[in-house]
């Protein structure tokens, strides 16, 4: 079976943070319009938002719009084990500086100033990677948003480079010659996400901390880690991913409404019939 693409609009990530809370008490999931299901402690309203609690405590949460949520369940808190690295063929170790990687980016002064990327190719490219590893492509955009707003010069202060932000060391061990090269880039950040996804067993918020973070901090703290970074950003792919889900449920909707009014117009027993 695949990745996310293929289990979208039904649960695409079933308790997608189990390995984040305690065991031993019940925990909650947390179902979003779009099918994500969240696993978390607890959960409450704060300030206009709904804060999904990681951990038995206050300061370890990640924030999402109320109208984001379809309903809330209380589970048997369970904590399986991720597997092995050593497990995964192909699956390279995250060389991100743990807990100190800045998601803010610079343009590279070393990258060559012709690479240009239009909105287009940045989809095909895009769709070429989610078709490869079967992957959403709404789930890549959402990342390369960000990671680096779609910007192919892109550098952290911590090193990560072009629109996924690979490390060198990682984008060595993933074959990529040229980080700011698009398609390089995008092959190879893909490849990298898909890896996660299999060690994680779809979880999609412990695949994004430690496309984050790093692996090693994952298992380090059984769950996401506790960087504001962290659970900021693995937030910010959630909700940008949920974000165009709906926008495109939207327009199909609005596209079959429009199909059927003008299916009612050209139909003879849609016309009105003269008054007598």
């Amino acid at each position: 079976m695949g990745h996310l693409s293929t289990m979208r609009p039904l649960l695409a990530v079933l308790a997608a943070l189990a390995a984040c809370c305690p065991p031993a008490h019940a925990a909650e999931s947390i179902t979003l319009r779009n099918g994500f299901a969240i696993h978390c402690d607890h959960h409450a309203a704060v300030a206009g938002h709904v804060r999904l609690y990681l951990s038995t405590g206050e300061d370890n949460y990640i924030e999402i719009q109320p109208d984001e949520i379809a309903r809330v369940e209380t589970v048997a808190d369970s904590l399986p084990a991720p597997r092995s690295a050593q497990s995964q063929p192909g699956l390279v170790s995250a060389a991100r500086a743990t807990g100190s990687r800045d998601a803010s980016t610079e343009a590279h002064p070393d990258a060559r100033p012709e690479t240009e990327l239009s909105a287009a190719d940045l989809h095909e490219m895009l769709a070429e990677a989610s078709q490869e590893h079967n992957l959403d492509v709404d789930l890549l955009a959402s990342l390369v948003k960000a990671e680096s707003g779609g910007n192919v010069h892109a550098r952290s202060p911590a090193g990560a480079q072009g629109l996924m932000q690979l490390m060198p060391a990682t984008a060595r061990r993933l074959g990529v010659q040229d980080s700011f090269q698009p398609d390089q880039n995008v092959r190879g950040g893909s490849a990298y996400l898909d890896g996660l996804l299999a060690r994680y067993h779809n979880n999609l918020a412990l695949s994004l901390a430690a496309y984050n973070a790093g692996p090693e901090a994952v298992e380090k703290y059984r769950g996401i880690p506790p960087y504001r970074e962290t659970r900021t950003y693995v937030a910010r792919v959630i909700h940008e991913f949920n974000r165009r889900v709906l926008a495109h449920e939207a327009e199909a909707r609005r596209a079959a409404a429009e199909q059927a009014r003008q299916a009612m117009v050209s139909s003879p027993a849609g016309q009105k019939m003269p008054l007598e």
